[in-house]
């Protein structure tokens, strides 16, 4: 595939039947059923992944769907409902663990940028990795939040002035125009301590021992081996007359792709997954962790401030290096292709209505907008 649409989103995913799953077992509520459509003109396979579901991507700037009738009706999954409910889900449980008590101004703060909106890609990650490996959506409900948590930590930092200096995030003014410096890196501090402390008290259902194994994991996945290592080289790196593909993989494997890792093993390990099993799933979220870059980068050079809810071109004034500066537009959207296709190989073998939502997430984080 030469090149990716990025202006176009994806809403939903048919998942065709499948031999092993049983005709009594019930469909969760995201699956509707539609005729079956051949989309094959529109992205071409690049490689066959017999194990998983069937999958035909709808893309469209509009909710609407064009269907084209080719046969018996299949069951499609609503990528769009599933990722409102969960979003809602997480967005509810964290309004309730950083409730606006003393002191006030901190926890203004907090919930200034934790509550602010975003997509929750890292929690619904985490959440469906929990559901692939057999376990409850309430085991892993607290590890969501903490990692949202962190994330917006990561966030409120990298807007600081002696970082990005950014004045805009997720549409909104950056948590230290509102606050000022001093109090934006104190919430950022108290949103870390805090993540910890709600996965430890929190979490139930789950073996103490699973709990302290996920907590190895997180803080190993945002220090000086996962995303402090990855903001170091990235900052370190500004100005390089040349920084190749390995260089630049290492700062996005460790800066963005090292939390997204950690949020699918969390949900993993929570859920009660093998090995195996949270084997898989690190390298599944290790390679759309490392997509999200890409697009990022690439949106970042092709999308206003106005569309994206942040500044764009800032990586351009920074002089920092980005996969379209080192390979150009068109490379750009291959790799992220590959990458892709590389993250699905991933989920071969589990079952197939549990692992839609990976399914959608890996493509939706390719085709995503902003």
């Amino acid at each position: 595939m030469a090149s990716l649409n990025l202006g176009s989103l994806v809403q939903s995913y048919s998942i065709f039947n499948q031999a092993s799953r049983s005709r009594s077992s019930p469909l969760p509520g995201y699956f509707l059923f539609t005729p079956s459509k051949n989309l094959s003109s529109s992205i071409p396979p690049k490689r066959c992944f017999t194990s998983l579901p069937s999958i035909s991507s709808v893309l469209t700037k509009e909710d609407a769907v064009e269907e084209e009738e080719q046969g018996p009706r299949t069951p499609i999954f609503d990528f769009k409902s599933y990722m409102v409910h969960k979003a809602n889900s997480v967005n509810q449980a964290m309004e309730s663990a950083v409730s606006l008590r003393d002191p006030v101004k901190i926890h203004e703060a907090m919930r200034y940028s934790l509550l602010a909106g975003g997509k929750r890609v890292r929690p619904l990650l985490c959440l469906a990795a929990c559901d692939l490996v057999g376990g409850q959506e309430s085991m892993a409900v607290p590890a969501a939040c903490a990692v949202e948590m962190i994330h917006t930590m990561s966030l409120i930092h990298d807007d600081l002035p002696c970082m990005d200096n950014d004045d805009l995030r997720r549409g909104k003014p950056t948590n230290h125009k509102v606050f000022g410096e001093d109090i934006a890196v104190l919430a950022g501090d108290a949103l870390l301590a805090f993540s910890f402390e709600h996965i430890a008290v929190a979490t139930v259902g789950v073996s103490p021992g699973r709990i302290v194994r996920a907590i190895g994991e997180l803080a190993k996945s945002i220090g000086a081996e996962g995303l402090v290592a990855g903001q170091v080289v990235d900052i370190t790196s500004e100005g390089l007359t040349y920084v190749g593909s390995d260089h630049l993989e290492f700062i996005h494997v460790h800066k963005t792709a090292a939390l997204l890792e950690a949020a699918a093993v969390l949900g993993a390990i929570l859920g009660g997954g093998c090995d195996e099993d949270v084997g898989k799933l690190r390298k599944f979220a290790r390679n759309i962790g490392l997509l999200f870059q890409v697009v990022d980068d690439i949106l970042d050079v092709t999308k206003s401030s106005k569309e994206l809810g942040k500044t764009a071109g800032k990586d351009l004034v920074a002089d920092k290096v980005t996969y379209p500066r080192l390979m150009g537009i068109d490379k750009s959207r291959e790799f992220a292709e590959k990458l892709k296709n590389d993250a699905l190989e991933m989920l071969q073998g589990f079952d197939p209505v549990k692992s839609a939502p990976l399914i959608a997430l890996a493509n939706y984080i390719t085709y995503r907008q902003n």
